[in-house]
């Protein structure tokens, strides 16, 4: 409504008003339009009507049938309405009774159309109801048959266009779902009507029923047989539709090229076992475009040229081999035009073309190879962009496809590609390089890897075949290592790598001048691409192989008269990354006896007091060292090498505290990556005897004072790994051993615990009767008083009953009732350290039970339950899982789910009758129960259980009230709001009642419940449920909610408007998209023209340049590639590509983006989430301590949480928000003020404006700064002018 504003004084009388009680009467009593309307009513109508005879007629045609109902039934009609009157109220029917009923599926898109405003739309839903009360009249089932046949009829009949246009649209839908059969049977009467309807729109402006006739046509053309193509009124129907494919109207040239598509594609005789190599159609669609494209020659526009390459870019691949070198031959004539869209238009047909990989009968190798030789003659400038990027995809399509048919022929096209894809290295454009390295990389990979297995050795002498095209290749490729290509050295480094992992295992021999070449450059001083280098020889590395590598280029270390630079120490750390599936015995001859040379060198020099070299040496032999993991990462040769290394790898574990994790590393490795065949495990299981002692004297022994022990973890983790290829009897050798020791009464604590260690890591892999016995041995450790044996000793029960060989489960099944009556004896002694390993053995004997121990079950429920509350994070969550384990037995017990719970949270209630931690901890199994079994548990006795726990938090203790508004928390996350609504007084009711003192020790729980019940229920509500001193938080929490939502549309207003100003360019990925931009240039010179363009908001398209001669070098047009001189991209055009993204920059480039949560709301729905989890006890809290968190401090207060990290030093730990002193760099070292700086500006100072400064009353304070500042300035000076001249007398 519109406001109304105040009346003048008077006007009152004047206006008509309502009478009382009368303000709502639908009828006025002033009524001149109507009666203007009655007047007319009788009289004729002066204008031409649009009613006809034909019109009248077609109108009667629809609506004949139940409505139409005739005058000597009507009576009889009527009288059967008032017998049925009782039984049933019939609804009047009305022009869209057929549409808004109409079961057909196939319609319900045109069901939308009824409330539109559109003429057609109305037109199409009155067609389409007239139809469906015809069918029902005739008692039709409303099937897609019978409404192909009406709405044909109805075709025939109607003379309007837009009539016509409905029933072709409705007839469009039908079609495509009509039987195949019917179609088939009705060719002949539907392809005459449709060919007629289809010849009078021709002509016609209006192209709504053209475009539906030329789809109809499709379909009906689709769904013939083979067979039917061979009449001639079939190729005339296709011709017709052919010839709408270069139409003036882009809707109706859509609709035939897609139907011309679909038959070519997508005919239903194509997909039969005895389907045709190629549709019989597919001849006569090539020359019918080959002919087009010849007759619209190089006209200006060459639109027709364009609708053509437009279809062929989808069809080329369906065409006979004769075809496709016709279409090929005229793609290559018509690029000759220089025209940049047709040429743009014919890459994308070639790229389509190569892409969707045709078979041999549609391009052979031989036309596919000649379609390659006759690209190069079209290859762009190297300054044109968008064409050269488009013209090396589509060679590296062509390619690849040549390599699936015949590789032979592929490789022998490779290294002319190659050279020319090289030289686009040297293009000025990144794109265009990054465009080349990428297709060469792609080349390799794609056609080059698959067949080098068969090649054998390759050499230089290599002078024809395969290999000789792989070394005109590599020698292409290696040019690139020259200066000239010198600034796209990163590209080309990457192609060698790709190159070296490709063929190095075969081509070493033609590579080790280039690993030469890339030493050389790696020694240049400051050579700025050292990374991309590091990778391409470790490349080499993974392909050749160490020893070749070390043998073109020598690590030229001795350990005796060495550069102390060691200028090639760079290949340590680059083999140490990249070696695998390499020779073992490469490391223990050539790395083994140079490593320990280099360890006798360093001690020698550290007892010469030479400390700083024999510190680089000692460094060195560790870094060869480290290489070991690598060699010993699937080594080809581990069964005739394991044995010449495996007694140094025991000496250095025993003797080189300093190479234990990293031997212990190289040893897991070889176990877990390498042993695949048994022969392996074998060979390596053979050595168990002599590590695993070795192992184990390690582990046992206390390190001295001021040795780390981090070396023992690894120890004990490749123990493990090592008992997995070592003999059962074995093992249990070892393990009698361990317990025989662990008995031994002269040996001390760090010793014995030690020794459990290693019996946890043994027990499992024991046989059955070997368990039971270290059962019964470490039985009387379960009740010691010593908690760490303890734990250890129930970490062994855990191993033994939680593996997952049979043996394990044999142990638990045969002795179960000795397990169950020691664990219950045990319950009183076990200590708090060794609950976790406890409760995950419980864990593991529960999953075994059957309901004759639902007792011992029964009896363990007070423990899991107090367990609860546990110090241990594992012991915490180790018993919320065997609650839930336990659920899972009384499932199995019961067999229905309901009944189930009901048993298991009658055992649990009873703990509410107990003490204060008992009521605490059985609230919080109950919120695990409920959370885990929300769909499980009946709804009354959810309800009973929300009203009980309501009930606690009445409590003056704090943990009780803590667990009871976690339940809460969680009730309110499973139950739907439905349910919660009726229950939502008593849970009010009960936050109410909470003490003062509990209220305010849990504010922030209670402002997190509040804000959910806000979310659902509203803030009049929960405010109405409440106490009076819980309405202030409740209006805080409003404030709150409203200010973020605020922020969240401020900032949407904000992202969505900096997106409508300036929308980032996106890579672009396919021909298309590279395409697409050929023509987007536009000139700077051009001043006012290219403004009116932009105001008119037509691009001119298909524009193109003529790149002119350099200085003395005319152009001439009788070169052969005169053609790269016409460039899409104009050449004189710089882009800027820099892209405003809103976030800071560091000085070196890095973006610093922070995050913030009140507009990540997926953040901040996976944080309540973990909250909700962590209240049930699906996940453990890691700290007890307050979190900053947005529940958990109040949002007015501008307090920010603190974090305990604080930058500082250098690289990614450098402070980033705190700046050095202006001008610190220009500060003296020795005296006072500023000193000039060689190559800098003059030392200057400023004074920052500050709003201060404008303050009347402080103007005198300023101006003394003022000239303070000028006072010294001047002392300064004359102290400098007096200093000059002492300086010019000396």
């Amino acid at each position: 409504m519109v406001k109304s504003g105040k009346l003048r004084s008077g006007t009152g009388s004047k206006l008509k008003r309502w009478k009382k009680g009368h303000s709502s009467d639908s009828n006025p009593q002033t009524s001149r339009y109507r009666q203007a309307a009655k007047s007319r009513f009788f009289s004729r109508p002066t204008g031409k009507s649009d009613l006809t005879v034909d019109a009248l007629k077609l109108h009667n045609d629809l609506q004949a049938g139940p409505l139409d109902i005739g005058a000597g039934s009507r009576k009889d009609d009527f009288m059967e309405e008032e017998l049925h009157e009782a039984f049933s109220e019939r609804t009047s029917g009305t022009f869209l009774s057929g549409l808004s009923d109409c079961s057909n599926l196939t319609f319900r898109k045109v069901q939308r159309y009824w409330e539109s405003n559109s003429a057609a739309h109305k037109e199409i839903c009155a067609v389409l109801a007239a139809v469906t009360e015809v069918i029902r009249g005739q008692g039709g089932k409303e099937t897609e048959t019978e409404y192909f046949a009406a709405l044909m009829t109805t075709l025939e009949v109607v003379d309007s266009a837009e009539s016509q246009a409905a029933v072709a649209y409705l007839l469009n839908l039908v079609m495509k779902r009509v039987p195949a059969p019917v179609l088939m049977s009705k060719f002949s009467d539907t392809n005459k009507a449709l060919m007629d309807v289809m010849s009078k729109q021709a002509t016609s402006e209006a192209a709504s029923a053209l475009r539906w006739i030329l789809s109809c046509l499709a379909t009906l053309l689709r769904k013939q047989d083979a067979s039917v193509w061979t009449y001639p009124s079939t190729l005339q129907a296709y011709h017709g539709l052919l010839s709408f494919i270069v139409h003036s109207k882009p809707k109706v040239r859509k609709a035939a090229q897609q139907g011309v598509c679909s038959i070519l594609r997508g005919s239903d005789f194509l997909f039969k076992d005895d389907a045709p190599d190629h549709h019989p159609a597919a001849a006569t669609t090539a020359k019918f475009c080959i002919k087009e494209m010849e007759q619209a020659g190089g006209s200006k526009e060459d639109t027709t040229t364009l609708h053509v390459l437009g279809l062929l870019k989808e069809l080329m691949g369906t065409f006979p081999l004769g075809a496709v070198k016709s279409c090929c031959e005229t793609l290559l004539r018509v690029m000759t035009l220089s025209h940049v869209l047709v040429t743009a238009s014919a890459m994308q047909a070639f790229h389509r073309l190569f892409s969707s990989k045709p078979k041999a009968s549609s391009l052979s190798p031989e036309l596919n190879a000649q379609i390659i030789s006759a690209l190069y003659d079209y290859l762009p400038s190297d300054n044109d962009l968008q064409p050269l990027q488009a013209w090396l995809a589509v060679m590296e399509k062509a390619h690849i496809h040549l390599a699936n048919l015949k590789c032979s022929l592929t490789l022998g096209h490779l290294p002319r590609l190659f050279s020319a894809t090289m030289s686009c290295l040297l293009s000025p454009h990144t794109q265009v390089v990054s465009a080349a390295a990428s297709t060469l990389k792609t080349l390799l990979t794609e056609c080059v890897s698959p067949h080098m297995e068969g090649m054998g050795m390759i050499t230089t002498k290599s002078s024809s075949g395969n290999p000789s095209y792989i070394c005109k290749m590599f020698r292409v490729v290696e040019e690139g290592l020259s200066y000239r290509f010198h600034a796209s050295w990163p590209f080309v480094l990457q192609i060698l790598g790709c190159f070296y992992r490709v063929a190095g295992k075969q081509a070493h021999l033609i590579m080790t001048k280039s690993l030469q070449s890339l030493a050389d450059l790696r020694s240049t001083p400051r050579f700025p691409f050292s990374g991309e280098l590091d990778l391409a020889v470790g490349a080499a590395v993974e392909s050749m192989g160490p020893e070749v590598v070390l043998g073109a280029v020598p690590l030229n270390i001795t350990g005796y008269e060495d550069d102390l630079e060691f200028p090639r120490s760079w290949l340590v750390p680059v083999i140490r990354d990249h070696v695998k599936n390499t020779q073992l015995g490469f490391f223990t001859s050539y790395f083994l006896p140079l490593a320990t040379t280099l360890k006798q060198r360093a001690e020698e020099l550290e007892e010469a007091g030479q400390k700083l070299e024999a510190k680089v040496y000692q460094t060195l032999q560790l870094q060869i060292w480290t290489m070991l993991p690598g060699f010993c990462t699937c080594p080809v040769d581990l069964v005739s090498s394991f044995k010449g290394i495996a007694r140094t790898l025991g000496m250095a574990i025993n003797e080189r505290p300093d190479l234990r994790l990293t031997v212990c590393q190289a040893l897991r490795t070889i176990i877990t990556k390498s042993c695949s065949t048994g022969e392996e495990k074998a060979e390596v299981g053979r050595f168990s005897k002599n590590f695993l002692p070795i192992f184990f004297n390690v582990y046992s022994q206390q390190p001295p004072a001021g040795e780390s022990s981090t070396y023992r973890m690894a120890v004990l983790d490749t123990v493990k790994v090592y008992l997995t290829v070592t003999e059962t009897q074995m093992v249990c050798t070892f393990l009698h051993k361990a317990i025989e020791q662990l008995g031994s009464t002269d040996i001390n604590e760090f010793t014995r615990l030690s020794m459990m260690d290693l019996v946890v890591a043994l027990a499992p892999s024991v046989d059955e009767a070997t368990m039971t016995k270290t059962f019964e041995l470490i039985r009387p450790y379960l009740e010691t008083k010593e908690p760490g044996m303890q734990k250890k000793a129930y970490r062994v029960l855990e191993e033994m009953c939680g593996g997952e060989r049979d043996e394990c489960r044999s142990f638990v099944v045969s002795n179960l009732e000795t397990l169950k009556v020691v664990l219950l004896e045990t319950l009183k002694n076990a200590s708090s350290p060794a609950k976790r390993p406890r409760l995950k053995c419980l864990i593991h004997i529960v999953k075994r039970l059957n309901e004759e121990h639902r007792d011992f079950i029964t009896s363990l429920l007070p423990e899991v339950i107090i367990c609860t509350k546990e110090v241990s994070v594992g012991a915490r969550k180790n018993a919320y899982n065997l609650l839930v384990e336990i659920g899972n037995a009384f499932i199995r017990f019961c067999g229905n789910t309901k009944d189930a719970m009901e048993q298991y949270l009658v055992l649990v209630y009873a703990g509410l009758t107990g003490s204060v931690t008992m009521i605490t901890c059985t609230v919080l199994a109950l919120t695990r129960l409920v959370f885990e079994y929300k769909d499980s548990i009946e709804v009354t006795t959810r309800e009973q259980l929300l009203h009980n726990v309501c009930l606690l938090l009445s409590s003056r203790t704090r943990e009780i009230v803590k667990a009871a508004l976690g339940f809460i928390k969680v009730i309110l996350f499973i139950m739907d709001p439905k349910t919660l609504a009726s229950h939502a007084t008593v849970m009010m009711e009960g936050v109410g009642s909470i003490t003062d003192d509990v209220r305010r020790h849990f504010r922030t729980k209670l402002k997190n419940i509040f804000t959910k019940f806000i979310r659902k229920f509203g803030f009049e509500l929960v405010k109405s449920m409440l106490p009076v001193e819980h309405h202030k938080v409740l209006a805080n929490i409003r404030k709150a909610e409203a200010r973020t939502k605020r922020r969240k549309q401020a900032s949407e207003q904000h992202e969505d408007s900096g997106s409508e100003e300036e929308t980032p360019k996106v890579k672009n990925q396919s021909i298309e998209d590279i395409l697409a931009e050929s023509d987007s240039d536009l000139s700077e010179d051009e001043g006012k023209a290219g403004k009116d363009q932009k105001k008119s908001g037509k691009p001119q398209k298909g524009r193109a340049w003529l790149k002119e001669g350099e200085a003395d070098d005319p152009l001439n047009f009788l070169d052969p590639k005169v053609s790269q001189r016409v460039l899409a991209t104009n050449p004189t055009l710089k882009k800027s590509a820099r892209v405003e993204h809103g976030f800071k920059v560091t000085s070196d480039g890095r973006l610093i983006i922070r995050e913030d949560e009140e507009e990540d709301v997926k953040d901040k729905d996976e944080g309540e989430m973990k909250d909700i989890l962590e209240e049930a006890g699906v996940k453990s809290k890691k700290t007890q301590k307050r979190k900053f968190q947005d529940d958990n401090f109040d949002e007015d207060m501008d307090i920010e949480p603190q974090l305990k990290y604080k930058a500082g030093g250098s690289g990614i730990h450098r402070p980033l928000g705190a700046k050095g002193d202006s001008g610190a760099e220009y500060k003296s070292k020795k005296g006072k003020g500023d000193v000039k700086k060689k190559g800098k500006v003059d030392p200057y100072a400023y004074i920052p404006l500050r709003k201060a400064q404008l303050n009347r009353r402080k103007r005198a304070k300023l101006q003394g700064q003022f000239k303070g500042m000028v006072r010294g300035a001047q002392k300064g000076a004359l102290s400098g002018k007096k200093m000059q001249k002492r300086k010019g007398k000396a």
